[in-house]
């Protein structure tokens, strides 16, 4: 019995010298990212659920990935900082291939959301009838418990492998064990998945680049238009079906209230070039109506609408921005931990590094909330109703207190 039971010790202890020391920033980094990613996905999700201002259908994608975030700062990390803490594994192997399983789905489905949202921001930049088919409501639910059950699918069969691996003080897939399909399966999510995500916020980087250069052209004419002391019919119909191409794109690019535009919308969209005055008709509420006659108020209202198309635009480069950073910071966090468990196949480096790099991906699960809250309006607004509302008790209880 004592044979068998050094033989568990010897199993689930991380215990080195080289890490004794280092084991207490590691608790306190642990003990930092459960309170701020707990608390801050908690906000978010909540924020979702009170203000209708951030019902959107990309905020549901965000909210899923807030989710997986949330699962994760209040049952994995505990366990992370109590066997940090001890040096060892103190939960049995059952718990431990759980943990396992857990800290890869939530994982595996935090990049499938990164790829929903990347991709999804380029459909309706670019392809705005595909975006509406795709990202609906019900299509939406589908993809997200479809990445539920891509993740779990694709984990659960490695149940065995999950082993507890000393030089990370975690358990987690066995190199050895199922070999090759573990590292196929962590290619595929993380290098081919982080990859997609990459490449759609090139694309729409490239597809705002064109529309900004439409833009500044059609202010550049509108600027030369205006010289002029007089205007002929035909250069007024030009103008007209010039406004109607740039606001045609400026409406591609609004989307924070989420309006989606009917199949007339886009057929009238597509037909903007040749029928200028069927358009008009059927334009969403941020295109100008032209008229053939030079008189001010079209003018007028070309130029408020374009002012309401720009603030549009920019809102959306403002949460295209917000959703680049939570992917940046995405990438930031594991690449170095992938990196090693691929440079270092016979543990070679020191286990401090390993175990370094391990704890730059517990940053992940609580940056996110904080990039919102810094990079979002109506987000920060809505925290801000949050805690004013949990603090609310307390202001009260201390008003009562100081009156005595």
């Amino acid at each position: 019995m004592n044979q068998t039971n050094q033989t568990e010790d010897d199993l689930f202890s991380c215990y080195n010298p080289s890490v004794v020391g280092y084991r207490y920033f590691a608790v306190l980094c642990g003990c930092a990212v459960t309170i701020i990613g707990t608390v801050g996905n908690l906000m978010t999700i909540l924020a979702f659920a009170i203000d209708h201002h951030l019902r959107t259908r990309f905020n549901v994608l965000i909210v899923n990935l807030a989710l997986a975030d949330l699962l994760y700062c209040t049952i994995l990390q505990p366990i992370s900082v109590d066997s940090y803490l001890h040096l060892r594994w103190r939960t049995g192997l059952v718990c431990c291939r759980i943990f396992g399983l857990l800290f890869y789905v939530l994982n595996s489905v935090s990049i499938i959301t990164l790829c929903l949202i990347a991709g999804g921001r380029y459909f309706m930049v670019a392809k705005r009838a595909v975006f509406d088919r795709v990202f609906s409501d019900l299509g939406l639910s589908l993809l997200i418990i479809s990445a539920w059950t891509l993740g779990l699918a694709s984990l659960g069969p490695l149940w065995y492998g999950y082993m507890f691996v000393s030089k990370l003080c975690m358990c987690s897939i066995h190199r050895k064990k199922y070999h090759p399909y573990p590292t196929i399966l962590l290619f595929f999510y993380f290098f081919v998945g982080l990859g997609c995500v990459g490449t759609f916020y090139l694309l729409i980087y490239r597809r705002v680049q064109i529309t900004s250069q439409a833009l500044l052209r059609y202010r550049f004419s509108r600027q030369s238009s205006r010289k002029k002391p007089a205007s002929s019919t035909k250069d007024t119909n030009d103008s007209g079906v010039e406004s109607s191409v740039t606001n045609t794109c400026s409406c591609e690019m609004s989307s924070q209230a989420d309006l989606a535009p009917t199949v007339d919308e886009i057929n009238s969209e597509k037909s903007s070039l040749s029928a200028t005055a069927k358009s008009a008709t059927k334009s969403p509420p941020d295109i100008v109506n032209t008229s053939p006659s030079p008189t001010p108020a079209p003018i007028n209202a070309a130029s408020s609408s374009h002012c309401t198309a720009s603030g549009d635009d920019k809102e959306m480069k403002h949460v295209t921005r917000m959703c680049l950073a939570v992917f940046l910071c995405f990438v930031f966090c594991f690449v170095p931990y992938l990196l090693i468990n691929i440079a270092d196949k016979h543990n070679h480096a020191p286990r401090v590094l390993h175990m370094f790099c391990l704890n730059l991906t517990w940053l992940n699960s609580c940056i996110n909330p904080v990039l919102y809250a810094i990079m979002n309006r109506q987000f920060r607004q809505a925290y801000h109703v949050l805690l004013t509302r949990a603090a609310a008790p307390f202001t009260c209880l201390w008003t009562w207190w100081s009156s005595f």
